[in-house]
């Protein structure tokens, strides 16, 4: 009985405090807000698989907000992260770092773990995932990659020119 009363308490809790937990957390972009989809410009489809992304290369205007919907063709689990080379290069040391055998390990994009504000999204195998991005004013050039260890090292890196 103590058990059932147990659990029943830890859930009441847990129900309780919920939206303190969904307010606090930094939701699919890691720290950066995500514009309504109703502000966006332009849809652009992308497709993941071993190991490329398709297209290659974007071209957006700065502030322009775009809903990226990635598929994931693959038999593999990817993640679409957009950032300057330099922020690419840190996060793939820290994916290394953290093992990354066959995925992300302990690692969640979707929770923004990975420590900085580069928009992100992990897509499972077959799966599609969104994310609603604005391009930044006073940047030209951003990638897209996936940093699961050696992923990015076969190709799976696209190029943004942000172009006014």
């Amino acid at each position: 009985m103590k058990r059932f009363t147990m659990q029943r308490f830890s859930w009441l809790v847990l129900l309780a405090c919920w939206p303190a937990f969904a307010l606090a957390a930094p939701g699919h972009q890691a720290g950066t807000q995500q514009p309504d989809e109703a502000e966006v410009d332009r849809v652009i489809q992308i497709e993941a698989s071993e190991m490329m992304f398709g297209p290659e290369a974007l071209t957006i205007a700065p502030g322009e907000t775009v809903k990226f919907e990635i598929h994931n063709s693959g038999a593999l689990e990817h993640e679409f992260v957009i950032g300057d080379r330099a922020a690419q290069e840190e996060h793939r040391r820290m994916m290394q770092e953290m093992g990354g055998h066959g995925g992300h390990g302990d690692h969640d994009m979707a929770e923004g773990e990975h420590g900085g504000d580069m928009p992100a999204v992990t897509i499972a195998p077959g799966a599609t995932a969104t994310l609603v991005w604005t391009a930044p004013e006073g940047t030209s050039q951003l990638q897209y990659a996936c940093n699961i260890p050696g992923h990015y090292e076969a190709g799976m890196v696209g190029e943004i020119d942000l172009q006014g």
